[in-house]
């Protein structure tokens, strides 16, 4: 019993040695049995606590060197939010969406006027209002104003808007193209892209028109010195005017080109005339044809006229020539460059020289060309 009890204290001897560092200091005093109970349970929480402690701890590491190093907890990394970036959208800018009409080379007639429409989308900051105006900027201007208001409204950012000009084809044939660009308020002047330098634009394509007067005989208003006649006529009626597709001329050749037989009223200085509907008048056009009297017809004395009424204007005379039954013809190429640009109607008749007599004139495919 002593032995056991002997042992007991070196045991907690060398425990209270060891473990000093952590052992509680009790704020009583125990003395006797219970003083050796109580140290004895210490020394059991004691070694518990530095078990634990060893098993927390991790194994040293390798340096180099073969040292073993001290192992430490890995660094915080800092996590850093990123940074919003805003764009600003430049107050006037336009970005165009479609052509409602008149799209790229579209044929139109020479000096044929028209209404090209856009739709165009506010893509800038800023409202567009009645102050804002469609500029023209480079290439034909197709008789366009410099300027036209733009909006009676207003035109909210991204809202789309449809935009018209009136305006005028070229006389002359070929390709032609108008850019324009919006204007603001302030007079600052922006069109597509990024950068607002782009422009938009219309393109046609003006043809090299021609005119054949035997396919549009009967389009126009033929008249006689005694009035009104009907197209095609009758060769039983005072005055008339028909088609003759194979005409014999008086030299006794027959044409295979179509022909206006124009006949004037019996009487004295007489006539016949048509009186076509307007065209347009391109540059480097020519009014052509053949002109006499038919075969047979031998006391033909008459004088042919071609003439022209401008829009709003009277009647003027180009020129007349005089034919007679004598087996010749006139060929007709007469240069209407003074009439480039001009609306007009033109005038064909053929008046008898003193009593009409066998006066069976023709014109042979008259027509305009280039």
């Amino acid at each position: 019993m002593n032995k056991k009890f002997m042992l007991l204290a070196i045991l907690i001897g060398l425990t209270l040695l060891l473990g000093s560092c952590n052992l509680p200091r009790p704020t009583e005093q125990v003395s006797g049995p219970d003083q050796l109970n109580t140290f004895a349970a210490q020394t059991v929480v004691a070694l518990s606590t530095a078990v634990a402690q060893a098993k927390t701890q991790s194994p040293a590491t390798q340096t180099s060197e073969g040292q073993a190093a001290t192992n430490t907890s890995p660094a915080l990394q800092t996590i850093v939010s990123p940074t919003l970036t805003t764009t600003s959208v430049p107050c006037d800018r336009v970005e165009f969406v479609r052509d409602v009409n008149y799209p790229d080379d579209t044929q139109v007639d020479p000096g044929q006027s028209f209404t090209k429409t856009w739709e165009l989308k506010n893509t800038g900051s800023c409202t567009w209002n009645s102050s804002y105006a469609v500029v023209f900027d480079t290439g034909e201007s197709m008789g366009v104003a410099p300027a036209t208001q733009l909006t009676n409204g207003s035109v909210a950012p991204q809202q789309v808007v449809q935009v018209s000009l009136a305006l005028k084809a070229p006389s002359k044939a070929g390709t032609f193209q108008a850019n324009f660009k919006l204007r603001n308020a302030s007079g600052v002047v922006f069109g597509l892209g990024s950068d607002g330098a782009k422009a938009f634009w219309v393109k046609i394509k003006v043809a090299a028109s021609g005119y054949n007067f035997v396919d549009n005989y009967c389009k126009a208003e033929w008249r006689t010195t005694n009035g009104a006649v009907n197209c095609p006529g009758q060769t039983s009626d005072n005055g008339f005017v028909i088609k003759v597709d194979a005409p014999v001329l008086e030299t006794g050749g027959t044409e295979d080109e179509p022909a206006l037989w124009t006949n004037p009223p019996s009487g004295t200085d007489t006539e016949i005339r048509g009186v076509y509907p307007a065209l347009t008048v391109t540059s480097g056009m020519y009014f052509k044809s053949i002109i006499g009297c038919l075969n047979n017809a031998t006391n033909c004395n008459v004088k042919f006229q071609l003439s022209y009424i401008p829009e709003g204007g009277s009647e003027t005379k180009l020129t007349e020539w005089t034919e007679t039954y004598d087996h010749n013809f006139t060929r007709i190429n007469l240069d209407l460059s003074t009439l480039a640009g001009k609306k007009v109607q033109f005038v064909l008749s053929v008046k008898s020289n003193g009593a009409s007599d066998q006066d069976q004139a023709f014109w042979l495919q008259p027509r305009l060309e280039p």
